[in-house]
């Protein structure tokens, strides 16, 4: 198992989810020419599949409670989530495997899911609270995942020419 927190993904900036999605279709191009190497430990559909779940969560609730500490403190953390870069190897507390939403699924289920959660959250904003950052305007939801999508897709690293 690779340590993630050691590390040094590739460094992506997105400043719309239209370019998460793009980069997302990018690089399902290089899976399915085999030029795609992945640093971490999950398959490039399971990441794909990861990163709708949360945008998916994000409108129907995330099913979880995160420790009263996190509660409190994260309306503070709210603007280092939307606008700084994700470290590797963050871990939810009191959550088996540090995360959710992380089934191994194929590369096209999970790029379709994307594609189905990206136009979701484009259209409209969640209603929910996070359930750590509470409540967020439209604009905060798009960095926030915006900023997620920069970390896990910084794990694959296309390593062929470019494919269409």
């Amino acid at each position: 198992m690779i340590q993630t927190r050691r590390v040094r993904p590739r460094e992506l900036t997105f400043t719309t989810l239209g370019e998460v999605l793009a980069e997302a279709e990018r690089l399902a191009a290089h899976e399915r020419a085999g030029s795609l190497e992945r640093m971490g430990n999950w398959s490039t559909g399971q990441i794909f599949g990861h990163l709708a779940w949360w945008i998916e969560e994000s409108f129907d609730g995330h099913g979880f409670r995160p420790p009263w500490w996190l509660r409190l403190i994260g309306p503070l953390l709210k603007g280092r989530m939307t606008d700084r870069r994700a470290k590797p190897g963050f871990r939810l507390p009191g959550i088996a495997n540090g995360t959710l939403g992380t089934e191994d699924i194929s590369l096209d289920e999970g790029l379709d899911r994307l594609r189905r959660a990206v136009a979701r959250l484009q259209a409209s904003a969640p209603t929910v609270p996070d359930p750590a950052l509470g409540w967020l305007t439209h604009d905060e939801w798009l960095r926030l995942h915006m900023r997620h999508g920069e970390l896990h897709l910084g794990f694959l690293l296309p390593t062929g020419p470019e494919v269409a």
